[in-house]
């Protein structure tokens, strides 16, 4: 018994130090997360992704002003939807259920990501 009274509190006091040790190193582990987080945004403070779409393409002002296009991709987009009535009877404006919208005009939507 008396053997047992003398373990027990030298186990609680390992578990408190190795306890402690975790802690710390989570500590460690926090700020060195954090400081990467830092340095990305400021890499990326002279990016930029703007997209045109249907026709539009002002990316000649922002050429104008010193950007690089870095990337250029499209994919398409429906520019126009029209509506009609889904039978001879329906009134649109009254009943909404009847209303059939389908896309009228597919155009393309181009993305650039620039860089200063």
């Amino acid at each position: 018994m008396i053997s047992v009274k003398k373990i027990i509190p030298i186990l609680f006091a390992l578990t408190l130090i190795n306890s402690c040790k975790t802690i710390t190193n989570e500590k460690n582990l926090i700020e060195e997360s954090q400081e990467d987080i830092k340095v990305d945004l400021k890499s990326k403070e002279n990016q930029l992704e703007i997209s045109f779409s249907c026709g539009e393409d002002e990316i000649k002002n922002y050429l104008a002003d010193g950007w690089i296009i870095v990337e250029e991709y499209s994919k398409e987009k429906i520019c126009t939807w029209k509506s009609f009535p889904a039978t001879k009877g329906c009134d649109m404006e009254r009943d909404k259920g009847c209303k059939i919208t389908m896309p009228d005009k597919i155009g393309q939507e181009k993305i650039y990501l620039l860089r200063r």
